[in-house]
């Protein structure tokens, strides 16, 4: 069992991994998913994190769907032993077939989507709801230069705050965060929370692994200092810190079934960092992934580690890479190696 952490400023404590749900509805089907579901509660996780978008990647044949698989295992379990995640498409994307094809963060769009989120979980309320990007003009998703000459128009920060804010009086959501942020949008929601008595953020949902500690770089001292705690997303980074594609590139994985999605992936550097980190485990006498986990379940600026999974054989596998933080001179060698192969998937 784990020793459950707090989010942030919030009251909700979670455990130290979070099940990530994308794959349910996609490369999961209802029974597999709730099988892990099931496997994850057994092992001590209350955390699940889903959201509108999945599965993933995102299409309007299975928009939903992962909420669904979600809702239909959620309704069979004590509710006040669950903290369930879940978040808001935003603008910016391609997504024709979510709200009329006008995804934003304005206030009807925020509220539409919490009651389309609550019919499908089943629930009454989402403990904690996140925006899934930013509205504004911001690299992400493999993106790494801001472009100014790239900005439009968007939701200022204070709407989407009162937006959540009715919902939160109105007792469908408990608490809020963002997803794939940087440190001038964190700063200006709290900012605006601050100035304005709105829901303050009390987490934050960034790709963080071996091959991509962009949030070291600024995120991690603003959200110590203001208590907002990061949900890593990606430790594995699409199973390239498995050490599986180096073997075979072809290997079954998500990489290989959805091409061109995971693009940060897919950059200069990845696969001689990966050898290296996965030399490093080899002689540290265990896994890669065992290694990339474990690194990133203890890591002092983490709150919760989002793992995903397509069976429970590697939900397993993944779990038991808690069973203690790295010796201090393997995570001196880290960061030595991080020095070499610095952010090769921004």
């Amino acid at each position: 069992m784990f020793e459950l952490r707090r989010l942030g400023a919030s009251d909700l404590l979670v455990s130290p991994v979070c099940l990530g749900t994308m794959t349910f509805g996609q490369q999961n089907g209802e029974a597999e998913a709730h099988a892990q579901l099931d496997f994850a509660v057994s092992r001590g996780v209350n955390f699940i994190d889903t959201a509108e978008l999945y599965a993933v990647p995102p299409a309007a044949e299975t928009y939903g769907a992962t909420e669904r698989i979600v809702g239909t295992w959620l309704r069979r379990q004590r509710r006040d032993r669950i903290v369930l995640a879940t978040k808001v498409v935003g603008a910016g994307r391609r997504l024709g077939w979510i709200r009329g094809g006008s995804p934003c963060l304005d206030r009807d769009n925020i509220v539409a989507a919490v009651h389309a989120s609550l019919e499908r979980l089943q629930t009454d309320y989402i403990d904690l709801y996140q925006l899934h990007w930013p509205e504004r003009n911001q690299p992400m998703f493999g993106q790494w230069q801001f472009d100014p000459t790239n900005e439009r128009s968007g939701t200022p920060i204070r709407e989407q705050l009162e937006a959540l804010k009715e919902l939160v009086d109105a007792g469908k959501i408990r608490h809020v965060g963002l997803s794939n942020e940087h440190p001038w949008g964190v700063s200006e929601f709290l900012r605006q929370a601050r100035e304005h008595g709105l829901p303050r953020v009390a987490t934050i949902q960034n790709a963080y692994n071996l091959l991509n500690r962009v949030f070291d770089y600024g995120l991690a001292e603003l959200c110590h200092r203001e208590r907002v705690s990061l949900m890593a997303y990606s430790p594995l980074a699409f199973g390239h810190l498995t050490g599986k594609y180096l073997d075979d590139a072809g290997a079954p994985g998500r990489v290989n079934a959805f091409p061109g999605f995971g693009a940060r992936y897919q950059k200069p550097g990845v696969p001689e960092a990966v050898a290296a980190y996965r030399a490093l485990a080899r002689e540290a006498g265990m896994s890669l992934t065992r290694m990339a986990l474990s690194w990133i379940y203890h890591r002092w600026c983490v709150g919760s580690t989002i793992i995903g999974a397509t069976s429970v054989g590697q939900l397993a596998e993944n779990l038991d890479a808690w069973s203690g933080p790295l010796p201090t001179e393997l995570i001196e060698a880290i960061d030595a190696l991080h020095l070499r192969f610095t952010n090769p998937a921004p």
